[in-house]
C-alpha cells in the first residue's frame, strides 16, 4: 500500500521549523515541507498559489496549511486535485476575519504595519528585555525565517485583501479556542482544540500528532 503524501505550508514569514514536532506514522504517511518563495512583481495570490503547486510532486496529496499558509493551500487546491485540505489556525473565507482586519481593508491601514520588527529580530535580541522576552525573541528568530520586505508587504496585503467569501465544505478546519489572531467567535464549522492559541502548531503538537492521522484518513 502506497503512503499518503502530506505537504505542510507554514504561516506568514514562518519557516518549516514550526513543524519540527509534528510526526505522522511513517508506514502510512510521507511528509513534505513547502517554503515561502519571494513573490514576483505584482503577482496575485492566485498566481502565486499556482506557482507553488509546481512543488507538489505527487498526485492527490494532502495539503496542510497554518494561518496564511492555510489560505494559500486553499488557493492551491483550485489548480490541482487533492485528497484533502486541512487548515490550522486559519480561516475558510474573509467572512471569518475579525473586525480589525475588515477595518484595515477599508482604511488601508495594513500599509502602515511596521515590518522592521520581523526584519531585525537579531538586533532586538542584543538588548535586555528580561529572560521571558529574550526567550520569546529566540523563538521568533527560529520560526520566522522570511525577512524580505517585498515578501512581507505582499503577504500582509494578500491576507487582508483575500477575496474568498464562500466556504469550501470539504476543507477540514482545526482551530484553537484561545486564538487571538482569528478569534474562535468568528469561526464556523471547525474542530476546536481547547486552549489552542494561534501558535498551537507548536504548543499543541501532541494533540495534532494524535489526531491528524485520523483526520487525514477520514476515520
Amino acid at each position: 500500500m502506497s503512503k499518503v503524501p502530506v505537504y505542510f505550508m507554514p504561516g506568514l514569514a514562518a519557516s518549516t521549523a514550526i513543524f519540527e514536532r509534528i510526526k505522522l506514522p511513517e508506514l502510512e504517511f510521507e511528509m513534505f515541507f513547502l517554503e515561502w518563495e519571494i513573490p514576483l512583481e505584482r503577482e496575485t495570490l492566485q498566481d502565486y498559489a499556482k506557482r507553488m503547486t509546481e512543488k507538489i510532486k505527487h498526485e492527490n496529496p494532502v495539503l496542510i496549511g497554518v494561518s496564511f499558509g492555510g489560505i494559500l493551500v486553499q488557493e492551491m487546491a483550485r489548480f490541482i486535485p487533492v485528497r484533502k485540505v486541512v487548515i490550522i489556525s486559519s480561516v475558510k473565507s474573509n467572512l471569518e476575519f475579525p473586525k480589525r482586519m475588515v477595518l484595515a481593508k477599508s482604511t488601508k491601514a495594513y500599509k502602515l504595519i511596521p515590518i522592521s520588527f520581523v526584519q531585525n529580530i537579531e538586533s532586538l535580541a542584543k538588548f535586555s528585555f528580561g529572560k521571558k522576552m529574550n526567550e520569546r525573541l529566540k523563538l521568533y528568530e527560529k520560526f520566522l525565517s522570511v525577512r524580505d520586505k517585498r515578501y512581507l508587504d505582499w503577504a500582509i496585503e494578500q491576507v487582508i485583501l483575500w477575496e474568498r467569501t464562500e466556504f469550501n465544505p470539504d476543507v477540514v478546519h482545526i482551530h484553537g479556542d484561545a486564538d487571538t489572531v482569528f478569534p474562535i467567535k468568528n469561526i464556523k464549522g471547525c474542530t476546536v482544540v481547547k486552549g489552542g492559541t494561534h501558535a498551537m502548531i507548536i504548543a499543541k503538537y501532541r494533540w495534532l500528532n494524535a489526531n491528524l492521522p485520523r483526520i487525514i484518513l477520514g476515520r
